[in-house]
């Protein structure tokens, strides 16, 4: 019997690369016995909303125990519209890391995901309060995630200054704080 699940989902054009923080995460808890389930969303180069909620829902269907999920970038906005059609929290725990701002959806590829349609303040994505984990020069959401998502989510948040989009061309390989939060959600999310 499981006591916790973890669900780890990439962004646009992420394929689930080694030296990705999520693959060194999804890994890092293995090594520990936790059950984590890393998938492949599909076509990541050219997404659709429809198909990425239904692979995250079959995932979701597959947890058991604690359910703690973490969202890099456009997994972030995936979420909230999933989030939206439920009546209750679809996690337990979770981490929104980087997600695109509201300019960055004017790229064709991901504009149907933008989460301008919902209405934040009163969206209920986890059963605790999420935890934000933004930069302060992320060219995907110059609008300031903080702001953006955190005041109206009420999410706990850790602003890193200077850490871009928080991927692995800004340095994010292995990142410790973000295992030792899936560990202990007490944990506050510290640069690389």
């Amino acid at each position: 019997m499981w006591d916790r699940t973890f669900l780890i989902l990439h962004g646009v054009e992420n394929r689930r690369p080694a030296e990705h923080w999520q693959h060194d995460l999804a890994q890092r808890l293995r090594e520990r016995g936790e059950q984590v389930f890393y998938p492949q969303l599909p076509d990541p180069d050219r997404p659709t909303l429809a198909e990425w909620t239904e692979a995250i829902e079959a995932e979701l269907g597959m947890m058991r125990g604690e359910r703690v999920v973490v969202c890099h970038s456009l997994a972030c906005a995936a979420w909230f519209h999933l989030a939206a059609g439920k009546e209750k929290p679809p996690a337990d725990r979770l981490l929104l890391v980087g997600p695109p701002g509201p300019s960055a959806f004017s790229w064709d590829v991901i504009a149907e995901f933008t989460p301008e349609p919902i209405e934040l303040a009163g969206l209920r994505p986890a059963a605790t309060t999420p935890r934000l984990v933004c930069s302060d020069d992320d060219p995907y959401c110059p609008e300031g995630a903080a702001e953006v998502f955190g005041r109206p989510l009420g999410c706990d948040v850790d602003l890193l200054p200077g850490a871009g989009h928080l991927a692995v061309p800004d340095g994010y390989g292995p990142w410790p704080s973000a295992l030792d939060w899936c560990l202990d959600p007490a944990v506050r999310l510290t640069a690389r």
